[in-house]
């Protein structure tokens, strides 16, 4: 895969490794024609495991870098980093605040950013299609890094998080195409649906990689944003959500082993 990848650009390899994110989400999203339902306690798993996938990779993919390239940079290591973790929330803060949405499990007069008349499916499209705005700038900003060719950032690192990404976006397809089809839509219009969350990942992804390649003095301020933006979606959305049942303990063993399983895959890799 690395030799494979190392042939093309690294706006090309982003592009490439976040197909295969979106392609999972269309994956997860495909279960729609298998079953109409999902158990309670499965979709809370599957929330706290992409919760876990998405602490782990800000971190070890994405924040540690950028602290090893600021200090490298010269000065204090914390200032960058800092501040484009603080940045990468308060952008997320503020789309939230804007962009209508619909989380899961919500009644629609509970939907938050600005009022619409949109219906009840695309609201809830557009809650899985914010966060997954961060996962995609993560895997452009990782591989711009990597193409940088600066220490702490190297490109089985950029595919790790990208693996790591497009294992969480399995269940996050299944999570948003099930509640479509108990909403009444279709099995192909639940899955068109689904699947359309994450084709804003690619976008995001060759943002990321292109700004970074343009403007290589941000990137330790990149690195941290895409990290913080992530860390908001699982405060504010995820961690709530898988919460809200009464078997908290399997979203909670959920993060646990999504935090390992993109550890694993970091380390491994990197």
């Amino acid at each position: 895969m690395v030799n494979f990848l190392s042939n093309f650009s690294p706006v090309i390899q982003a592009l490439i490794g976040t197909i295969f994110t979106w392609g999972m989400t269309a994956l997860g999203a495909a279960g729609v024609f298998i079953s109409k339902e999902i158990s309670r306690k499965l979709l809370d798993g599957m929330l706290g495991f992409a919760a876990g996938v998405m602490i782990a990779a800000s971190y070890w993919s994405l924040l540690a870098p950028a602290i090893e390239i600021a200090g490298a940079n010269g000065g204090n290591a914390w200032v960058a980093p800092s501040i484009g973790f603080l940045l990468g929330g308060l952008v997320l803060w503020s789309i939230d605040k804007i962009l209508p949405h619909l989380h899961l499990n919500m009644q629609t007069e509970n939907a938050e950013g600005i009022k619409t008349s949109w219906q009840r499916s695309v609201l809830l499209v557009l809650a899985i299609t914010l966060h997954n705005i961060p996962e995609g700038l993560a895997v452009g900003v990782a591989f711009g890094a990597a193409a940088a060719g600066i220490e702490g950032a190297s490109l089985p690192s950029a595919i790790a998080l990208a693996l790591g990404i497009g294992i969480q976006n399995f269940p996050e397809g299944l999570a948003i195409s099930a509640p479509l089809r108990r909403e009444g839509l279709s099995r192909w219009k639940s899955f068109w649906y689904g699947q359309l969350s994450g084709i804003v990942e690619p976008i995001g992804a060759v943002v990321g990689a292109a700004a970074v390649l343009v403007m290589r003095q941000v990137l330790p301020y990149a690195l941290a944003f895409a990290a913080g933006a992530m860390i908001y979606v699982v405060i504010e959305e995820l961690i709530p959500e898988a919460q809200q049942g009464e078997n908290t303990d399997i979203p909670t063993w959920g993060a646990m082993l999504g935090f390992t399983v993109m550890m694993i895959l970091d380390v491994a890799l990197g």
